[in-house]
């Protein structure tokens, strides 16, 4: 079974595209009890979950205590929930082997986010492992993105080189983080039909309706972190889920 197949059979068990990001930050978490933060909102959140992502950053910045958080949590997770380790990683040769044994090893995670940048050798310690997935930045979600993703590149633009890694890779293992705020009819029109993670909706202001219409066939994940955690509101977490998950859903059917 390729990620993309396991990744479709979640979403249709759970009728939701919509990806759980784990972002906690001390200074918004009431007691400071990061641990029991994170494993609240994935209980509440469960049902609703096609996807968890822990980014990497809020626990790296904890030092040893916040990556013990992490392996902990990642042990009890259920397993019919796919993890994407939000960790960005890039480099060449024995380095990259061993990022990819932390990950699909280590933490065990159905799939990673990576930094494509060193070029398409650097994804492959990562796709020598079967079964597991890889999120390759090619629209990110920040003003920056113009700066080199979205330049002219021969007959089409940086962003689209990108793509040709992904297709390049094995069927069903490779997607791509296209970020909600960059994500204009004319820029999703020349993105492939490949395993899509799209930040961005929540806090940072996506739109949804730039899906409306896509007809895609290959698994497409909306991910909402802040929106969902840190909203200024008195519902809960799996009252916020549903609720994203909903206007996933109406968007995605449109």
């Amino acid at each position: 079974m390729t990620y993309a197949d396991l990744q479709l059979k979640r979403i249709a068990a759970v009728q939701s595209n919509l990806c759980v990001g784990l972002d906690p930050r001390p200074d918004l978490i009431a007691g400071g009890d990061i641990e029991s933060f994170v494993r609240k909102v994935m209980e509440e959140t469960a049902s609703y979950a096609a996807a968890f992502k822990p980014n990497m950053a809020y626990f790296e910045a904890l030092g040893s205590k916040g990556v013990a958080i992490l392996e902990r949590v990642l042990a009890d997770r259920p397993r019919e929930i796919p993890i994407i380790l939000d960790a960005k990683r890039s480099d060449i040769g024995e380095t990259q082997k061993y990022y990819a044994k932390a990950c699909f090893e280590h933490l065990d995670v159905e799939a990673v986010t990576l930094n494509p940048f060193l070029g398409y050798d650097s994804l492959e310690p990562f796709l020598a492992y079967e079964g597991r997935g890889l999120f390759i930045l090619t629209i990110t979600s920040n003003a920056g993105s113009q700066d080199v993703q979205m330049q002219p590149c021969g007959e089409g633009r940086v962003f689209q080189k990108i793509q040709d890694m992904a297709l390049r890779a094995p069927e069903g293992s490779t997607g791509m983080v296209v970020g909600l705020t960059n994500a204009e009819p004319e820029v999703l029109d020349k993105i492939a039909d490949l395993p899509l993670l799209l930040p961005g909706l929540g806090a940072q202001g996506g739109d949804l309706q730039a899906l409306a219409g896509q007809g895609r066939k290959a698994p497409i994940l909306v991910n909402v972190s802040r929106g969902l955690l840190f909203a200024q509101d008195d519902r809960s977490f799996a009252q916020r889920a549903q609720d994203y998950r909903d206007q996933i859903n109406a968007a995605l059917n449109a």
